[in-house]
């Protein structure tokens, strides 16, 4: 990469930093400008807005999402093994951002009654990994590893209450065993839906 661009791609990388921390409301342009030992016309220059730097966030926070979750998980077979992979790496990266925090956990708190840019970008991307998990129930159910009369939609909700329990007890609360509860919580709530029929079941209740 040139130079602007190894400039622009370390300021990201800092500004993902504090609104990891701060919250994107957090970030500033003059609060960035001191972390980079620039002027705030320096950075200006490569974002033109805050609202712009925000945006260039989010994205950039999206795709490592993706990198670090999703990606990973559809190289798994279709059925049950791809939908645990997608909940351990989604798990995986929440114990991260223990010591951090979730930028669509802490936006969705941030834009929830905020009309926008910044929320529009967030709500698309919350939605597409929503869209992504109901994409693998679906296929769960199709595959035979889920009964025929699962609620695609309700196991989605429901795997996302297990993550927004787990990021409020390990990062606000700071219980231990946070991360093993949700696995467990998880391996309950897929039995549940478990088709009797497939071989890993009829092993189960041998």
């Amino acid at each position: 990469m040139r130079k602007g661009e190894l400039t622009r791609a370390a300021i990201l990388d800092v500004a993902l930093d504090l609104a990891s921390r701060d919250g994107l409301e957090g970030l500033t342009i003059g609060l960035l400008a001191d972390k980079m030992n620039m002027s705030k016309s320096g950075v200006f220059a490569h974002f033109g807005s805050r609202e712009d730097l925000q945006l260039e966030v989010l994205k950039l926070y999206h795709h490592r999402f993706e990198q670090e979750v999703f990606f990973p998980s559809v190289k798994e077979p279709r059925g049950i093994q791809r939908l645990k992979s997608m909940f351990a790496r989604w798990v995986k990266r929440v114990s991260v951002e223990v010591a951090s925090g979730c930028i669509y956990i802490s936006g969705a708190v941030e834009y929830d009654d905020r009309p926008g840019p910044i929320r529009e970008e967030l709500m698309a991307m919350v939605g597409a990994w929503q869209g992504a998990l109901l994409r693998c129930v679906k296929q769960c159910v199709e595959c035979g590893d889920l009964k025929a009369d699962t609620d695609p939609q309700q196991l989605v909700y429901e795997m996302y209450g297990l993550i927004l329990a787990l990021h409020h007890d390990a990062r606000f609360l700071r219980i231990p065993g946070s991360l093993g509860r949700a696995g467990v919580g998880f391996e309950r709530l897929i039995e549940t839906y478990r088709n009797p029929q497939t071989p890993s079941a009829v092993v189960a209740q041998q």
